[in-house]
């Protein structure tokens, strides 16, 4: 099965519906599997006197507050009708995120099939709850949290209605961008063998490395911002990818994909017809007559390989030629 790759344009529309057209173009250019967005109220998500991280102080307005950033990066209803139908139409799976109740029962009467809980709403319990009771496929964040949080949030969304084999964890760093140093992405490992689910990781480094060995380490899902220009004024465009980066990701992930192979050590068909090049066979080092013995002086080891094998060496020493053979001949 092919790795599920989330094309993640979240808030990089800057609240314009012309912005998040032009994302979902990107995104199919890419050959991503999915765009997704970001569905909130300011009003339900953060309170007027919320202050930015550090890296949001560094991309935006500082004098603004986070409810003031937020809330001119809504979409409304109408939006969301609008973008669910231009994917369809271009044949790229619609998702979003939501971060209060409204949203997850919006995009639940959209018809949405995968639920993206961000790693904040980790330990939101009756977000969580909520979202468990749709019975939906469910994709978990974890950026900024313990193990036994990752396990906490399981069982709550699982005891609230959702299966397990439903669920996927993805490994995450909540900060944009994330330093090399503190990727971890071998704790992506830990969970799938801690709570036996299926994973993934959401990137918040730059550039594409990281992405590409997660899916090596058995990553079922990538996911990863990116924008139409990192010049753009907004809290993300900075830390995502722009749409060469983007298509290039994608790309070398399909490579390593069917680079990765089924693990059968077998020769493969496009190195068998070297095999008689590269590989050697038993030849006759001198004239050697029908009747003569076959010694380690009048026999040699020389491409190419279609005659014996060299691995019956031992077995050809000491015996007796079958026929004459001359110099170079393959016994």
């Amino acid at each position: 099965m092919s790795v599920f790759i989330i094309a993640e344009a979240g808030v990089n529309h800057n609240g314009s519906i012309g912005n998040a057209y032009r994302l979902i173009d990107v995104a199919v250019e890419s050959g991503a599997n999915a765009v997704k967005f970001q569905t909130f109220r300011a009003e339900s998500l953060v309170s007027k006197s919320a202050k930015k991280a550090d890296y949001q102080k560094q991309t935006t307005n500082e004098l603004e507050s986070q409810f003031e950033m937020i809330k001119k990066l809504e979409l409304d209803v109408d939006a969301h009708k609008k973008l669910i139908k231009y994917c369809n139409e271009k044949g790229i799976m619609f998702l979003s995120t939501p971060f209060d109740h409204d949203s997850i029962n919006l995009l639940n009467e959209l018809d949405l099939k995968i639920f993206k809980i961000p790693s904040g709403e980790i330990t939101n319990l009756p977000y969580l709850r909520h979202i468990g009771s749709l019975a939906k496929q469910v994709i978990l964040s974890t950026g900024m949290s313990t193990l036994q949080e990752v396990g906490d949030a399981l069982t709550i969304l699982v005891d609230a209605g959702t299966k397990k084999e439903n669920i996927t964890v993805l490994h995450a760093n909540t900060m944009y961008p994330t330093p090399m140093e503190d990727v971890n992405l071998n704790a992506m490992q830990t969970m799938r063998q801690e709570f036996n689910v299926a994973v993934g990781y959401s990137d918040h480094t730059l550039g594409i490395e990281v992405d590409i060995a997660a899916v090596t380490m058995g990553a079922s899902i990538i996911e990863k911002h990116f924008t139409l220009d990192k010049a753009m004024k907004g809290p993300d465009h900075k830390a995502s990818l722009d749409p060469a980066e983007l298509k290039a990701m994608v790309t070398s992930i399909r490579n390593v994909e069917n680079a990765l192979g089924d693990g059968i050590k077998l020769p493969s068909r496009s190195e068998q017809p070297n095999m008689v090049v590269a590989r050697k066979s038993i030849l006759a080092s001198q004239v050697i007559k029908k009747g003569d013995t076959l010694t380690e002086e009048n026999i040699v080891i020389k491409r190419p390989g279609n005659g014996m094998s060299p691995m019956k060496w031992d077995e050809v020493v000491g015996s007796v030629a079958i026929k004459d053979y001359q110099v170079d001949e393959i016994i």
